[in-house]
């Protein structure tokens, strides 16, 4: 089952979300490397393209998961390679945090208390939230901050080829946590920063955690001309 995408370009940026729950149907491999293909049409400085893409199927899906979900059943602390947060948090952006993470909460009917649900929910990061395509996404350590900006419009482009072809996806930086983890589990070279997962399939309409999409900040917030 697919959505129907809309044709013009600002109606599809406006339409995407992040889509957590999937139906079981499997995604065709032609069109998966479609995707990946389209994506990196991206630009990229001195044209470098920097990242990869790794899928991952099978034994090596079932023990990567299996590994980062004990890793959070067992409290063992998170070991980022990258900043994403800024630390502090300013309140503004805090604020931004907490309504996103509400909204997603309050569609699966789980309530602020309920300590085991909210982490059986986070678990399912670790799980690709069940999609029939589960991406891991890694960038040479020898990249600058430049190589993160340009793996970043790949991946954008990622989300919306996606999109326009009717399929569901959600970009998991929760894998980011344990990038140790993921390389002794899928036998990568420790030179290959961790950067994010991607969940990818076609979506459940019937989920509710589909049901949910975050506003953005107004154009004046971040948009002003100087004369």
């Amino acid at each position: 089952m697919t959505f129907n995408a809309p044709a013009d370009y600002a109606e599809l940026a406006r339409s995407r979300r992040s889509v957590r729950g999937f139906l079981p149907d499997p995604v065709p491999q032609d069109l998966l490397e479609s995707l990946l293909e389209t994506a990196r049409q991206a630009p990229s400085g001195a044209n470098l393209q920097p990242g990869r893409f790794w899928a991952l199927q099978g034994q090596a899906r079932a023990r990567v998961s299996a590994a980062l979900c004990e890793a959070v059943r067992t409290q063992q602390p998170a070991r980022e390679e990258y900043d994403y947060f800024p630390q502090p948090m300013p309140m503004q952006l805090r604020k931004r945090q907490v309504a996103s993470a509400q909204a997603l909460y309050r569609s699966l009917g789980i309530a602020r208390g309920d300590a085991a649900a909210r982490q059986q929910q986070f678990e399912r990061n670790y799980r690709f939230f069940d999609a029939p395509v589960a991406l891991l996404v890694t960038l040479d350590r020898d990249f600058g901050s430049g190589g993160f900006m340009d793996l970043g419009m790949c991946l954008h482009g990622l989300l919306m080829a996606a999109h326009a072809k009717g399929l569901g996806a959600c970009a998991i930086g929760a894998l980011a946590s344990y990038p140790e983890i993921v390389r002794r589990e899928l036998g990568l070279p420790d030179s290959e920063v961790v950067v994010c997962g991607v969940a990818l399939g076609w979506a459940d309409p019937l989920a509710p955690d589909n049901q949910t999409q975050t506003e953005r900040e107004p154009l004046g917030q971040y948009f002003q001309v100087l004369s």
